[in-house]
């Protein structure tokens, strides 16, 4: 009968559950805390796992604990990892399943623990969506960015491995994007930080789960063939232990087949039947020092014939994951084709158990002392690992790392990636995923919470980004915009802007001055002499006019010196036309004067407001905190204080964004709050996509007051999450 005390005090009774027992026992005893510590804090470990995991089954029906997550455990101690990272594999998904919070493992386990299980807990909300070569690689980057401490990936190789173990307890839909999400990001990552056990064991269930039948056929002519292939390897390993004994040199030899995986890639590329793969076996021979492998190697190469073409020496120039050995393929007996691979017991655990080797994702990065680097990390590390004597602490900071330190990934809705520069906002993302969508960008919602243009965005960010066909860019825009594209792109739009704006201004002034020299029929004829002035077109003669860096005097004068040209006060009843705005502005005391409201922040009374002299336009008034006049400062010198001039009665036009949740009723609400305060709408638009409402309401207010009792009882609204003032 089990003792009731040894779920709750195990180490009082002397009874621990079977699954602690096997966990604690495959645990490195490379530890700075002594056994009985060191158990009893497993134990805490264990005991707060499955406190918090209790009722949680797996669909195989088994308790989800004990049957993944001290699995999971199991396999890292399989890999000598350090007793932190092994607590971090048997509580990784507590955050993600569980009520226990970061707070309450960091107050239990310390930090570190903590920190690996959020990380692991970040990763598992991670999806590979795309088939894409190029997603593939980002996702790769986008893990080892995320994860900060490759003990998180090692953690989540663990759980990956496990969950792949136990794959076919899932839907087959389900099945096929794990499989295809390991075969194109895990498998190769695995590799690509040295893990080649990891990798080969990944693969084989990889084309377990996607080739059943394929896997099956290679599974039973592997076994059929197992007799046969035993007793040729134990042929070869007798012959070169007795060569090698007489130069004192007692190595391990031993062989295997090669992964399922290794023999069908073979089967496909070369287009042959199982039956005609011959290279299928690989023996490994390990030995004590360097030098030790090239006098094996001389050996083996005096016992069998080898191909010249299929020998290379990873240990003189090692791969950048920092695997060393020395691969040959040799014509062993019956004139079988033999790979064998030579290396000393410490390139042995590099390759197999690999605890992550210090890479930076850079493609076709080959510089010697890069890989020198990587080389050198390594054997620090294992180092570490092998050693009671080392500092446990020297061990976490190599452990610890800081990749892709000016770059973040963030996904599209669809789960692909796109990756872009620190401080980006989600205006760069969405001029990143197409010009147009970037022009017509009105915000943005950020991990399924709306969030305003300027928002930064963070490593892992699912970004949806809200379009408006009312939306256009501005110069503030500039102010935040951080990649290249981005800036590029408004530049060009508010170039092209100021350009048509421009044109058709001239086209006014011209029009105007020729009718009042009743000369309008000769148009053609003024714009058809551009080339006379030094323009390239049409379009740029009545541009500079528009800019006032040529007039219609100088125009005409040029073309009829003998006729009568414009009266100084030609352009008077013209630029009286264009004061139809200005009654509300006064310069240095005078009323009255030729200006227009910037359409990029459109002041109010009560705004501070600065003047910018323009070139044939007068004066356009901005707010003082307008973003477009850092660009406009530029041209300091044509700034001037302006003033209000206003009655009572004055009524401005006033642009207003709301973004919510939407809701039954929510417009009538908006509606009724505006009208309570006696404001007058001119035009609403709102427009709903997935459950968020973006309303654009125009209003008219006597000041800036008035706006901020607007803004104020509109924010109260239910679900309502801002409000603020918008573009023109």
């Amino acid at each position: 009968m089990v003792n009731p005390l040894t779920k709750f005090v195990p180490f009082l009774v002397g009874e621990y559950p079977k699954p602690f027992l096997e966990l604690f026992d495959g645990i490195t005893q490379n530890e700075q805390l002594n056994g009985e510590d060191l158990k009893a804090t497993m134990w805490k470990a264990y005991e707060f796992g499955s406190r918090h995991h209790e009722g949680q089954k797996r669909r195989s029906g088994d308790p989800y604990f004990e049957a993944h997550c001290v699995e999971v455990a199991k396999i890292l101690a399989s890999w000598n990892m350090d007793h932190i990272t092994i607590i971090g594999g048997l509580l990784h998904d507590t955050i993600e399943d569980t009520e226990a919070t970061f707070e309450e493992i960091e107050e239990t386990f310390g930090t570190d623990v903590a920190n690996l299980v959020n990380g692991v807990s970040k990763l598992g909300g991670i999806r590979f969506s795309s088939r894409k070569a190029k997603q593939a690689g980002n996702f790769m980057k986008m893990l080892i960015s995320v994860a900060k401490d490759l003990r998180v990936i090692i953690i989540k190789f663990a759980d990956r491995l496990h969950n792949m173990t136990t794959i076919t307890h899932m839907p087959r839909i389900k099945q096929h994007r794990i499989a295809i999400e390991t075969r194109d990001v895990y498998a190769p990552l695995a590799h690509r930080l040295g893990m080649a056990k990891v990798k080969w064991m990944l693969d084989d269930l990889v084309l377990k789960t996607l080739n059943p039948d394929v896997f099956v056929d290679i599974e039973s002519k592997l076994k059929s063939s197992n007799k046969e292939r035993e007793k040729y390897i134990g042929t070869i390993t007798k012959a070169l232990n007795a060569e090698l004994n007489d130069y004192k040199i007692n190595p391990e030899v031993y062989g295997r087949p090669k992964s399922h995986s290794s023999i069908y890639g073979k089967m496909v590329k070369r287009g042959k039947a199982f039956e005609e793969i011959y290279d299928i076996l690989a023996i490994r021979l390990i030995v004590d020092k360097v030098e030790d492998c090239y006098l094996a190697l001389g050996v083996l190469h005096q016992k069998f014939k080898p191909i010249q073409e299929r020998f290379k020496d990873f240990i003189a120039t090692p791969k950048s994951n920092g695997y060393q050995s020395i691969h040959t393929t040799v014509v062993g007996p019956e004139g079988k084709l033999v790979e064998i691979q030579i290396r000393t017991r410490d390139m042995e655990q590099t390759a197999e158990i690999g605890v992550a080797a210090h890479w930076r994702y850079k493609e076709g990065v080959k510089d010697a002392k890069s890989i020198d680097g990587h080389v050198k990390w390594l054997r620090d590390l294992l180092d570490i690992l092998q050693s009671e004597e080392n500092d446990p602490k020297e061990f976490m900071h190599l452990l610890k790392i800081d990749l892709f330190g000016d770059e973040i990934f963030v996904f599209t809705p669809n789960g692909d990636l796109v990756q872009l520069p620190v401080k980006s906002t989600p205006l760069d993302f969405a001029f990143q995923v197409h010009s147009e969508v970037g022009k017509t960008c009105l915000g943005a919602k950020v991990n399924h919470k709306v969030v305003p243009l300027n928002a930064e965005l963070n490593n892992g960010d699912t970004v949806e980004v809200i379009t408006s066909s009312s939306q256009s860019p501005n110069y503030g825009w500039l102010k935040f915009a951080v990649t290249s594209k981005a800036r590029n792109q408004i530049k060009r739009y508010l170039n092209k802007q100021e350009r048509e704006e421009s044109v058709k201004m001239g086209e006014e002034i011209l029009t105007k001055s020729l009718r009042r020299l009743k000369m309008l029929n000769q148009a053609d004829e003024v714009k058809g002499a551009y080339s006379k002035f030094g323009f390239g077109g049409e379009s740029q003669l009545i541009e500079a006019v528009g800019k006032g860096e040529i007039s219609v005097r100088d125009i005409m004068d040029k073309l009829a010196p003998q006729k009568e040209t414009l009266e100084e006060d030609s352009n008077e009843g013209f630029f009286k036309f264009r004061r139809k705005e200005s009654r509300s502005i006064k310069l240095e005391g005078i009323s009255n004067i030729m200006a227009n409201f910037g359409k990029c922040c459109n002041p109010i009374p009560g705004d501070d407001m600065v003047g910018f002299i323009t070139r044939g336009r007068g004066i356009t008034v901005h707010r003082s905190a307008c973003p477009s006049l850092p660009l406009l400062s530029e041209e300091s010198d044509r700034l001037v204080p302006v003033d209000w001039e206003v009655a009572r009665s004055d009524q401005f036009n006033v642009r207003l964004q709301v973004v919510g949740q939407d809701r039954k009723g929510l417009l009538k609400d908006m509606t009724e709050t505006i009208s309570k305060l006696n404001i007058n709408m001119t035009s609403v638009d709102i427009k709903v996509k997935d459950a968020v409402a973006t309303a654009i309401f125009i209003i008219q207010v006597n000041n800036l007051k008035q706006l901020e009792r607007v803004v104020r009882k509109l924010s109260k609204v239910k679900s309502i999450d801002y409000v603020e003032r918008a573009q023109q």
